[in-house]
């Protein structure tokens, strides 16, 4: 089975930064290592790698933030359905079947591939239970989120995401990245 080798960046406005992500896509699973830089609350670097298992359910996800004052690290794992971070069970997360790293658009891409949410027009809403994780901070907490298929558009389509009381019109491409996050990020190349 061939591997679809991609790269993106995008200009993340929340902490005036920049995030890059290569990845690969191998049947339906994805694999990729990404950098970011921000600078709000203060400056810091992300590094992380993410691996899936089939129908691009996370299986692990490693961060590792850098600040002036400290470097912080995060191993997230999810096997069978039960995560751990940093090898404590987390019950609150049972259920989850993606990890959502905060201001990296490419965490958005597991629900929209695995349900076909970029290319499939009028489908319903999709709720899931997200294992989130903050950034610069990495603490870890149980989200629910809902996706829903707006429209198909030139690239691909929009996409409505929502959380708690915040809601966005997302735009995705083709291959099921993001486009166009309003008030999150921009891709700067496609």
């Amino acid at each position: 089975m061939s591997t679809r080798h991609l790269v993106r960046t995008w200009a993340v406005l929340p902490d005036r930064g920049y995030s890059t992500a290569w990845l690969g896509l191998t049947g339906r699973r994805l694999s990729a290592r990404g950098r970011a830089v921000g600078l709000v609350p203060e400056p810091y670097w992300v590094t992380y790698s993410l691996e899936t298992h089939d129908a691009y359910v996370t299986s692990r996800l490693h961060v590792t933030v850098e600040t002036a004052a400290s470097t912080r690290t995060l191993d997230l794992r999810n096997g069978a359905g039960r995560w751990t971070a940093d090898g404590e069970y987390r019950p609150d997360l049972d259920g989850a079947m993606d990890c959502d790293l905060g201001l990296c658009p490419l965490t958005n891409t597991m629900p929209v591939l695995r349900h076909g949410l970029h290319r499939q027009p009028g489908t319903a809403p999709h709720h899931f239970l997200m294992a989130w994780v903050s950034v610069p901070g990495l603490e870890v907490s149980a989200n629910r989120q809902t996706y829903t298929h707006l429209a198909r558009t030139e690239h691909g389509a929009r996409i409505r995401y929502g959380s708690g009381d915040f809601r966005s019109d997302v735009e995705f491409d083709d291959d099921g990245l993001v486009l166009d996050y309003p008030l999150l990020a921009t891709a700067l190349t496609r």
